[in-house]
């Protein structure tokens, strides 16, 4: 008999992506549909059912490419914060308000006042782009009295379609959306607090849960066979973390793409004082999944050079001097979230705006953008470390601006650690190998047959010493705007070190 494929969905901020793997994590087919958003100003929406159709698109290509084969389960990851409200049958009332969308941003600290006990319990601070400000933001413009009205997260909706009615949420995607992940259910006295009925939530499950089976109005539209198992899923970051193999206490995954996230595992909850680190439940082991998602990354890069060759662009930043560039904060537009929270955050380039230079070498400009996100990502460790979160595992990267080889090196060298690169980079294998896991009831067991590692790079020691100094200089120049407090790059209490002596 035929073995069965495993297939994830992963819904990103420009297209929707479905990949299906055997079960020693070959690729047997991978499609794709684009996605498409509205911004002004602080809001970002997308169109709800088009989170459907592209998935939709996607997935009945990918079924014509597998000839028949059969599916074993599938799963589906989103953008974490990303909400809507439906009507009772699931219907979207709402466009989808994505993870970035902080136009309920003066409302977060009303969630954080109403719940301060039970997040400080949980580890974190309510930030402006969280789901339940969203929620508030709705509630005040009397959205939330409409008769029948049910918050919904993004990967609910395309489970939903799926299966042929409205399914549980899964604990991952509720984190933002105020659900208490110690007691496994909504707080109910924060609600009260807030004026939320929770009549309005959906049932939560815990990642792995069978939400149901594909329908038969679904098998139609996509190809899947019907009664398909449907996988309760993560979000996108917690994804990428089960695609890289990231699965042991101490170990990370770093995603850069438009964005920087950061995922690893910890025995213990970590608490970051200042909010900007947060934690899931892993849906195995009673393990704890803390990290963190900049608003820095290679959209940077995009902003700054739209109509730039990467290649061109990587060839002349190979022969800069990166160790002498000045400090760059390659934020584009406002606000950062991790790994430092300050709302009024802007990007900057030495004492100027983060700008290419009239007369300059764009190459230079690119160096210097590169050379700040990987000087993010290593503070970023420090924050984790200090909250208490296991650092000391192995690392991969994973994301877009993984396909970049002198970027990996170059972060790789400012970590100052060995960095693995997985064979395949995406979070729908992530989805893909959540999915494989449930179904066989062992998902440590599943990563380690579906993920391979296409190789590991070492840091070099001398590099890394040289590029100290320049991570210094930014760490020093984001405390004097008042965005960081705190001295880093010391050993902490728990013998956790620099990362340029050694260690995350």
């Amino acid at each position: 008999m035929t073995e069965p494929v495993w297939i994830g969905v992963d819904l990103g901020t420009q297209s929707v992506r479905a990949l299906a793997v055997d079960d020693a994590g070959g690729t047997v087919a991978a499609t794709a549909r684009p996605l498409r958003g509205r911004r002004a100003g602080p809001r970002h929406e997308q169109d709800p059912a088009a989170w459907w159709e592209g998935t939709a698109d996607a997935l009945a290509e990918l079924s014509a490419a597998l000839g028949g084969r059969p599916v074993g389960a599938l799963a589906v990851c989103a953008t974490s914060g990303t909400v809507l409200l439906t009507g009772p049958g699931g219907a979207p009332r709402t466009p989808g308000l994505m993870y970035d969308d902080s136009r309920a941003g003066a409302l977060a600290a009303e969630a954080q006042e109403a719940g301060a006990a039970l997040w400080d319990r949980l580890g974190y601070r309510m930030q402006p782009a969280w789901a339940l400000p969203k929620l508030l933001w709705w509630r005040d413009e009397g959205l939330l009295a409409e008769p029948g009205a049910r918050l919904a997260h993004q990967a609910d909706v395309v489970a939903a379609a799926l299966v042929g009615r409205p399914v549980a949420a899964d604990s991952s995607h509720a984190l933002k959306s105020g659900y208490d992940l110690l007691a496994d259910r909504w707080p109910a006295a924060v609600l009260e607090r807030l004026r939320i009925d929770p009549v309005l939530l959906p049932e939560v499950v815990r990642p792995g849960t069978v939400l149901g089976e594909v329908g038969r109005a679904a098998a139609v539209r996509t190809g899947l066979p019907p009664g398909t198992p449907v996988i309760a899923g993560m979000t996108d970051g917690c994804a990428a973390q089960l695609g890289a193999g990231a699965l042991g206490v101490g170990e990370w995954n770093a995603v850069l793409g438009t964005t920087l996230t950061l995922k690893g595992v910890s025995a213990a909850l970590p608490r970051d004082p200042a909010g900007a680190v947060y934690s899931h439940r892993a849906p195995y082991g009673g393990l704890w999944l803390p990290g963190g998602a900049s608003s820095t990354g290679a959209g940077a890069v995009r902003a700054l050079f739209p109509d730039a060759d990467p290649a061109e662009l990587t060839a002349g930043a190979a022969r800069v001097d990166v160790a002498g560039l000045p400090p760059c904060y390659p934020l584009v537009g406002s606000g950062e979230r991790f790994p430092f929270v300050a709302p009024g955050a802007r990007g900057f380039l030495g004492d100027g705006p983060l700008e290419v230079r009239d007369g300059g070498d764009p190459a230079v400009t690119f160096a210097a953008v590169c050379v700040g996100v990987a000087q993010l990502e290593r503070l970023a460790f420090e924050v984790l470390a200090t909250s208490g979160a296991d650092v000391g595992g192995a690392v991969s990267f994973t994301g877009g601006a993984a396909r970049n080889p002198w970027w990996n090196q170059l972060r790789c060298d400012m970590l100052g650690v060995p960095v693995r690169l997985p064979e395949n980079p995406e979070p729908a294998l992530g989805m893909a190998v959540l999915a494989a896991g449930a179904v066989r009831g062992d998902i440590p067991a599943a990563a380690r047959r579906l993920v391979r590692v296409r190789r590991t790079l070492e840091p070099d020691p001398e590099r890394t010493a040289r590029l100290t100094p320049g991570y210094r200089a930014l760490v020093a120049a984001l405390e004097r705007r008042g965005w960081l407090g705190g001295a880093r790059g010391r050993d902490d209490d728990r013998g956790r070190t620099d990362p340029g002596a050694g260690g995350r």
